[in-house]
């Protein structure tokens, strides 16, 4: 009888034990879920427990969950930033989440070609970030995909930006072709890639546009690009209508029809690929392109060959009923 009665004892304890354990450590919080906690930097296991304990996170209290994540936890310190707890997570699996999970990543993307203007509305518009939006020169930011954390500024995320842009400038300069484009300077090189990223849509003929616009600044030829002259226009936003030709005429600085030679400066934020284009652009003795109706260009060596081109671009447009 006392062997039976033990026996019943000892599984009563453990029935209990495994009770507390479930109701103290394991069981979710009070608050229906799903929660989004952020931890901030430098945040200890007792800033966090009492930051859950009142978000309803948790069960029990701050104290008895700190004390049950030194007997129970591994111990590993909890992360910074911006956590989503699914409904129903225990409170074990919370702090395996805070110390090991991923944190929510948030993404602003700027496309190949985008305007700086452009660039700051989407700062502007990020509802998570914080702080004004710094002013951002043209060309200085890299078009890619940037991670951001909840309450980080607008000036770290466009810095960021800019850091990525002067490294890869940096790497690209260092490994350029000798004597093949006549750009003596990385801001050159910048300027005329957010040319040659204006002008096509086709990744395949980037180095070939750009080859016709080194072989143009070598001879001392006009550049002529329609988007030098939209630019001071919109600040790089679609013009949304055709060029009138008191634009054609105007001396803005940036306007290549009035005079040869690079632009003022960038026309919008060129991308990597633009970048190295320029700074290895494919060989050719070609100095004219012109539209051919499927999203790329036909190349042309002389005047007159780009001359029927042009022709034969009008043709297709008016069967199109575009002119």
């Amino acid at each position: 009888m006392l062997k039976r009665a033990l026996l019943i004892a000892a599984v009563f304890g453990s029935l209990l034990g495994a009770g507390a354990y479930y109701l103290l450590w394991a069981a979710p919080g009070p608050k229906d879920g799903p929660h989004t906690v952020v931890v901030e930097e430098g945040s200890t296991l007792t800033k966090v427990a009492a930051q859950l304990e009142r978000q309803g996170v948790i069960p029990g209290s701050a104290r008895t969950y700190r004390l049950m994540a030194r007997l129970f936890g591994s111990g590993d310190p909890v992360q910074a930033g911006e956590f989503e707890i699914p409904k129903g997570m225990g409170g074990a699996k919370v702090l395996a989440l805070l110390q090991h999970g991923q944190p929510v990543q948030r993404l602003v993307t700027i496309p190949e070609g985008t305007p700086s203007i452009i660039v700051q509305e989407k700062l502007a518009g990020l509802q998570h970030a914080s702080g004004a939006v710094p002013f951002i020169p043209e060309g200085a930011v890299l078009p890619d995909s940037y991670s951001y954390k909840r309450g980080e500024s607008r000036a770290a995320i466009a810095a960021r930006m800019q850091a990525a842009m002067t490294r890869t400038l940096d790497q690209l300069w260092a490994k350029r072709t000798n004597n093949n484009c006549p750009v003596a300077s990385r801001a050159d090189a910048v300027t005329l890639a957010s040319i040659v990223e204006k002008e096509t849509g086709k990744p395949s003929e980037r180095r070939t546009v750009a080859g016709v616009y080194c072989n143009r600044l070598r001879i001392g030829m006009k550049l002529d690009a329609d988007p030098t002259v939209i630019y001071p226009i919109t600040k790089g936003k679609p013009l949304g209508r055709r060029i009138r030709r008191s634009e054609l005429n105007a001396d803005t600085g940036y306007n290549t029809y009035r005079k040869p030679g690079l632009p003022d400066g960038p026309i919008a934020n060129p991308g990597r690929d633009s970048i190295a284009a320029v700074l290895d652009p494919a060989p050719t003795k070609a100095l004219y392109f012109v539209a051919d109706g499927t999203g790329g260009h036909v190349f042309a060596e002389t005047l007159a060959e780009h001359n029927a081109n042009v022709q034969k671009w009008y043709a297709l447009r008016r069967s199109r009923g575009e002119m």
